[in-house]
C-alpha cells in the first residue's frame, strides 16, 4: 500500500482553500487478478498479448489515481503522457503503477497521442486502449471495447455514445448538436459512417498501432486518424460505451473553442477530398445569383442609370466569384484524380 499526499482545493465556508487528502493506490494488488477476469490470448510463438493502456494527462490530480488503479485491472501496463501539468498528476500516476512520459510544456491532445503511440511501438504492444484520464469512461468497458481486436474483427474500435446501447450521462444538448455535426461534416469527406467522431475512448490493434501516423497536435486529431485509418484500409468498428460529464474536471476546451477547432478541420479535409461539392456547389450558387441580379439589372435598364450602377456591379463580382469557385473546384478534382491514378496505378500505392 503506497499513500500519497494530494493537494486539492475544495470550497470551504472561507471560499477556495487549498487543504491536503490522502489517496491510496493499491499498486501491488491493482493487477493480480483472478484468471478468469483476464483475456490469456497468445501470440503464435506462444507469448501473451501485451495489451497497454494511455492515457493523456494534464493537471488530472484529482482523478488519475483513481483511473490508473481501474484501468489495470484489465490492462497489463499504462502509460500516461504528462502533457505539461503544473500539479502531482505525474507522481500520482507514478505512485500508483503507470508509466510516464513527461512533455515540457502542453502540446494538446493530438500532440500527447503522438507520444502514446510511439511508446507504444516502443513496448511491441499488441493493443493499445486510449481513455481519459479524467474519469469520464467507464473502465469496466475496456474488455468489450478491446473484443472486437482480440477477435480479429477491427483494428481501431471507438467506444461509442450515440449507437444502440450508448449514452452519455448529463451531456449539455447543446454539444450533443456540435458532435452531431462535426461527426456529419467528417462522415461526408470519409464515407465512413461514424456516429461518435469524437470519443476518445478508443483500441487500436497491433497493425493500426504500426501504420497510424497523424499530424495534427489538437483536438482534430480524432478526425485525421480515421480519415488515416479508413485511407489504410483498417477495419473500424463502434462498441457502445456510457461516457459521464459529472467528473470533478472535465475537457479543457470550451465546446465553442473544440467544435470550431475540429469542423475547420473537416471542412478543409472535405475541400481536398470533395472540392466540387465544397466549391463547385457553392460556386455555381454564387454564379446563378449574380446572372439573376444581372438580368434584373437589365430588365430595369429604362430607369435612371444610378439605379443600375450598384445592382449591376454587384452581380458581376458575384458571378465572376462564382465562376471562379466552380473552375477550382474543377481543377483541384481533376489533380486529385490525376494523382490517384498516378500512385495507384503507376507505383501501386493505395
Amino acid at each position: 500500500m503506497i499513500n500519497l499526499i494530494l493537494a486539492s482545493p475544495p470550497f470551504s465556508e472561507g471560499g477556495l482553500a487549498p487543504i491536503f487528502r490522502y489517496l491510496t493506490c493499491n499498486v501491488a494488488e491493482s493487477h493480480i487478478l483472478e484468471p478468469e477476469t483476464r483475456y490469456f490470448m497468445e501470440k503464435a510463438d506462444g507469448q501473451p498479448l501485451r495489451i497497454v493502456a494511455g492515457l493523456p494527462m494534464y493537471n488530472e490530480e484529482e482523478t488519475i489515481g483513481t483511473v490508473i488503479t481501474n484501468v489495470l485491472e484489465h490492462v497489463d501496463e499504462v502509460i500516461c503522457v504528462d502533457d505539461g501539468s503544473s500539479d502531482s498528476s505525474a507522481r500520482i500516476a507514478e505512485a500508483c503503477g503507470a508509466l510516464v512520459h513527461r512533455h515540457r510544456v502542453n502540446r494538446g491532445y493530438g500532440g500527447a497521442l503522438k507520444s502514446l503511440f510511439a511508446k507504444a511501438r516502443e513496448m511491441d504492444a499488441d493493443c493499445l486502449i486510449v481513455l481519459d484520464s479524467d474519469g469520464q469512461h467507464e473502465t469496466n468497458d475496456i474488455p468489450k471495447i478491446l473484443q472486437p481486436i482480440l477477435d480479429g474483427d477491427a483494428d481501431f474500435v471507438i467506444g461509442s455514445r450515440f449507437v444502440d446501447g450508448g449514452g452519455s450521462e448529463d451531456m449539455p444538448a447543446y454539444r450533443r448538436l456540435g458532435i452531431k455535426v462535426i461527426t456529419a461534416a467528417s462522415n461526408l469527406s470519409s464515407d465512413l459512417g461514424i456516429q461518435d467522431t469524437q470519443s476518445g475512448f478508443r483500441a487500436f490493434s497491433k497493425l493500426a498501432i504500426e501504420r497510424l501516423r497523424f499530424d495534427s497536435e489538437g483536438m482534430e486529431l480524432s478526425l485525421e486518424m480515421l480519415e488515416d485509418a479508413h485511407e489504410k484500409d483498417l477495419k473500424i468498428k463502434e462498441i457502445p460505451t456510457l461516457i459521464r460529464y459529472d467528473v470533478p474536471k472535465g475537457s479543457s476546451f470550451t465546446a465553442l473553442s473544440h467544435g470550431f477547432t475540429v469542423l475547420a478541420w473537416a471542412m478543409l479535409s472535405l475541400s481536398q477530398k470533395k472540392p466540387l461539392l465544397v466549391l463547385g456547389l457553392p460556386g455555381f450558387g454564387l454564379f446563378a445569383t449574380g446572372a439573376a441580379m444581372g438580368l434584373n439589372a437589365v430588365n430595369g435598364l429604362s430607369d435612371s442609370v444610378d439605379y443600375l450602377v450598384g445592382p449591376g456591379l454587384t452581380a458581376v463580382w458575384i458571378g465572376v466569384l462564382g465562376l471562379a469557385m466552380m473552375a477550382t473546384g474543377l481543377v483541384l478534382q481533376a489533380a486529385r484524380n490525376f494523382l490517384r491514378h498516378l500512385l495507384i496505378r503507376e507505383f501501386g500505392l493505395a
